[in-house]
């Protein structure tokens, strides 16, 4: 019981903290209170971040009440309601104003470049930081992740040659998404690992964990419904304030409000031992938003513009960062590819994220496409294990993949 009273106190405090930060929004919000629109956009994203963790403990509890092959649907929808939340709001506003667009995509191409340029390297760096283990070793069922992302990422190079978003891409990502979640759920039957807060709060019994679980999404849905329009327009409005490009700050701050709770919970995996959940978590992550995301897109543009038929247009400087983006994803999967993931190739992540920001220039990022594309073709030509993994991977059978 010594062990326990700690372990509950750092608990609590951790959910007061998460409370406090989207209450203190709710409440800003509604006094009514003026305020500048830096300041705005900083609270709002602040009350966001809190709202993420308490959606993850919240999903995390109601595993033990959800049948389980509803649970993985549940659990990835709820892994992207922050980020579809403000995205879904530049898309709807780009309906009705086209100049919203690029926003709706800038979002977008900058939380899947993040979650792979930053989200992936800190989990191997944080294993390494405490183990001094140069390498993570993924679970091989991980497979059925990287194959659906395969299907994703070929789709999404078609994107940039149609230069639209429309609803016949939501149909095509939405399905791939579909069939994810329903051969996850067959193949994933295990009990949730919980810890901390949502350890603590499975511990209330069957009714304690209900009401806390139902709790926790209220505050947070309350809180995310609040600040994504205030979050959005007021990144918007400090842009123009201070003259920051706006759509840098879309692409870059905007994830980081929503994505930066995952982020550290997967790191505290890793720094647990847990490296395999860790990656296994933002790999999940992965296929959601480059699936269920995008194909949100295009729903929400056409419902607000009137029609349905009406596709978003994407000017060129959205066709280069949803090429930039997929050449980043299918480099990726080639390297997951062999169930491995070293520090050397997560320092190799993180400096090709971090060098792209030298340069906004249209060639840039082209430069940066064709680099991520000769990398992953290099990876298949000289590792003959993962050119095995691949064709794996191709052929539909990734239970196969990442086998010698």
């Amino acid at each position: 019981m010594s062990g326990a009273a700690p372990h509950t106190g750092r608990a609590a405090v951790t959910l007061g903290i998460a409370l406090a930060l989207s209450a203190q929004w709710i409440a800003l919000r509604l006094s009514g209170a003026e305020l500048a629109p830096h300041v705005e956009a900083l609270l709002a994203g602040t009350g966001i971040f809190g709202a993420a963790f308490l959606l993850s403990w919240g999903a995390e509890v109601a595993q033990f009440d959800i049948p389980q092959a509803l649970a993985l649907v549940f659990l990835a929808l709820v892994a992207v309601l922050p980020e579809y939340t403000v995205d879904i709001y530049f898309a709807w506003q780009a309906g009705k104003d086209p100049t919203y667009t690029a926003f709706a995509t800038a979002n977008m191409t900058g939380a899947n470049r993040l979650l792979i340029g930053v989200g992936w390297p800190a989990v191997v760096v944080a294993v390494w930081a405490t183990t001094r283990r140069r390498a993570i070793a993924i679970a091989a069922d991980h497979g059925i992740e990287l194959f659906y992302l395969l299907l994703a990422t070929v789709y999404s190079l078609v994107l940039p040659f149609k230069a639209t978003l429309s609803v016949w891409d939501a149909g095509v990502l939405l399905a791939i998404f579909g069939f994810y979640a329903v051969t996850a759920a067959r193949a994933h039957v295990v009990e949730p690992e919980l810890e901390g807060v949502s350890e603590v709060l499975a511990d209330l019994g069957v009714a304690g964990r209900r009401i806390a679980a139902i709790a926790l999404f209220a505050v947070a849905g309350v809180t995310i419904m609040m600040a994504a329009e205030p979050f959005a327009e007021g990144l918007l409005a400090t842009g123009r304030r201070f003259g920051i490009e706006e759509f840098l700050l879309v692409q870059w701050l905007a994830p980081l409000a929503s994505e930066s709770p995952e982020f550290i919970v997967a790191i505290l995996f890793a720094v647990r031992g847990k490296a395999g959940a860790a990656m296994g978590t933002l790999i999940s992550s992965k296929v959601n938003q480059w699936t269920l995301l995008i194909g949100m897109l295009p729903l929400a543009y056409g419902t607000s513009s009137g029609s349905l038929a009406n596709p978003m247009h994407l000017d060129s400087r959205q066709v280069e960062e949803i090429l930039l983006t997929a050449a980043q994803s299918l480099f990726a999967i080639v390297v997951l590819a062999d169930f491995r993931f070293s520090l050397l190739e997560g320092i190799v992540f993180f400096v090709l994220f971090a060098t792209q920001m030298i340069s906004t220039s249209p060639e840039f990022r082209y430069y940066y496409s064709f680099l991520y594309l000769v990398l992953a073709i290099g990876f298949v030509t000289t590792r003959p294990r993962v050119r095995r993994s691949m064709w794996a991977l191709l052929r539909g059978a990734p239970e196969e993949a990442g086998k010698d």
